[in-house]
């Protein structure tokens, strides 16, 4: 079983390759973190904005494809995604546009309408979300109310998690870091891709 983890819109730094880690000794799952950003890391919020709205969204994708067609020529049968902020947003995107992705977790991020179409989605999806989000036309409650809404207007398999957190409440170096819910979040991540990668 492979997973594919996104970064947030910081990069490929250390939290985001020790999440990975987390995740592949909970599932003994085999993952793979791509540098959407080719090796740019942000140090602070001005130079991650800036490294996040120069991203090539599309190439993000492009990405994605390239490391889940990677795991599945490596032996894993089917390759799951999973992402937080940006990549929770590219994790939504990727399951509608990579066909190659079996199954998908996006935490606290919804693809623009021009890059993807939720539901357009054929793959199982499981979301999980703060309720306290304030990241406005990217992850706060009403934004996630539209996905809901779009997610059962195209009938995808989904199940939606919401938590009684802020944005990036996974992420144990920031801020708004929920124990409880990071926990919770991830255990409930970790049995959805087996279930749906075995």
């Amino acid at each position: 079983m492979g997973v594919i983890v996104l970064q947030e819109w910081w990069g490929l730094n250390q939290q985001i390759q020790d999440a990975a880690q987390d995740l592949a000794e909970r599932g003994n799952f085999t993952t793979i973190v791509p540098d959407l950003y080719r090796g740019d890391v942000a140090t602070d919020h001005e130079h991650a904005g800036h490294l996040m709205s120069n991203l090539d969204w599309q190439g993000a994708v492009q990405d994605i494809r390239g490391c889940a067609k990677h795991l599945k020529e490596q032996g894993c049968a089917k390759v799951g995604v999973i992402g937080f902020c940006m990549g929770g947003a590219l994790s939504l995107a990727s399951a509608a546009l990579v066909t190659e992705v079996d199954a998908s977790a996006p935490f606290y991020g919804i693809p623009s309408k021009d890059l993807a179409d939720p539901s357009s989605i054929k793959i199982p999806v499981q979301c999980h979300y703060g309720e306290q989000d304030t990241l406005e036309g990217f992850s706060a409650p009403a934004d996630q109310e539209k996905l809901k809404e779009s997610l059962k207007a195209g009938g995808v398999p989904f199940e939606f998690f919401s938590y009684p957190a802020g944005h990036a409440f996974v992420n144990s170096s920031g801020p708004n870091y929920n124990k409880e819910a990071a926990e919770l979040a991830l255990g409930r991540a970790v049995d959805f891709f087996k279930k749906n990668l075995a």
